[in-house]
């Protein structure tokens, strides 16, 4: 199956400031994606023009189709770039809705500074193209359920007044996702940590989930080691992916190509 010039279920070796121009307007269900923000770690040399691919992403977007935008700042002499800010207000200009500002934390972050707190998180933003075509809530258990009095309809007196109401058994989760980074929590595969920049593979795998249903394409224009590519495969979602780098795309097909050894 083709999308443009592309073979879906591909990761091609391309800046995707042009490969995105070969895919047809309208196109993507979902992008889960984290750019090289900042300066913050080497990715083997390249550089990326923020505008210009924003731009090509909006085109390429579905009517109700989603972005999920992994960024952080950088601080440099004791003052945060809010890069985050910034690119997430330019989305918003270019036509996007910003559907969420949502908080990825590190569970384990080593990260720690001599005046301020450790800082111990990234934004997820969730861009979308209109209204979200699909949302597929993730949901845990409460602690408690069954019906109970519960309090309904106080005014001003201060006065509670109590009715029978059910609680669920299970309620959607908060906008502030966890997960244990390093090998083991970010991911179990060891050849990803030649990459100097990855994020969880359950953090891919809930927004895909999220966001998008069974045969959609989910697309990463920067995939680096892979992770989205490989959490779109094993939830049974079109994928694509560009990557700039030949080391990194070679890496990215290959944790593809262990979870397809995997699967048959």
């Amino acid at each position: 199956m083709f999308l443009g010039e592309y073979q879906l279920n591909n990761i091609y070796n391309v800046d995707c400031a042009l490969g995105m121009q070969k895919i047809p307007n309208n196109s993507i269900d979902l992008i889960v994606t984290s750019p090289p923000y900042d300066d913050l770690r080497d990715y083997n040399g390249y550089k990326f023009n923020f505008e210009r691919i924003a731009e090509e992403i909006y085109r390429i977007m579905k009517l109700g189709g989603v972005v999920v935008w992994v960024v952080g700042d950088k601080i440099k002499n004791g003052n945060k770039s809010l890069t985050s800010f910034r690119q997430a207000i330019h989305f918003q200009e270019i036509g996007f809705n910003v559907h969420d500002t949502m908080i990825y934390k590190k569970k384990n972050t080593p990260f720690m500074r001599s005046n301020a707190y450790t800082n111990c998180f990234e934004y997820m933003f969730v861009f979308s193209k209109g209204k979200p075509n699909t949302f597929n809530p993730l949901k845990t258990g409460t602690v408690r359920q069954g019906v109970e009095k519960l309090v309904s309809n106080k005014k001003a007196d201060g006065i509670n007044k109590k009715i029978l109401g059910e609680l669920k058994s299970e309620k959607t989760l908060t906008n502030i996702w966890s997960y244990a980074v390093g090998l083991g929590g970010t991911t179990k595969d060891k050849i990803a940590f030649q990459h100097s920049a990855i994020f969880p593979e359950k953090l891919a795998q809930d927004h895909i989930l999220s966001w998008s249903n069974e045969g959609d394409i989910v697309f990463d224009p920067m995939c680096g080691s892979g992770t989205t590519c490989k959490m779109a495969r094993l939830n049974n979602r079109l994928y694509l992916g560009m990557e700039i780098s030949d080391v990194y795309a070679n890496l990215a097909k290959k944790r593809v190509e262990l979870l397809d050894g995997q699967l048959f």
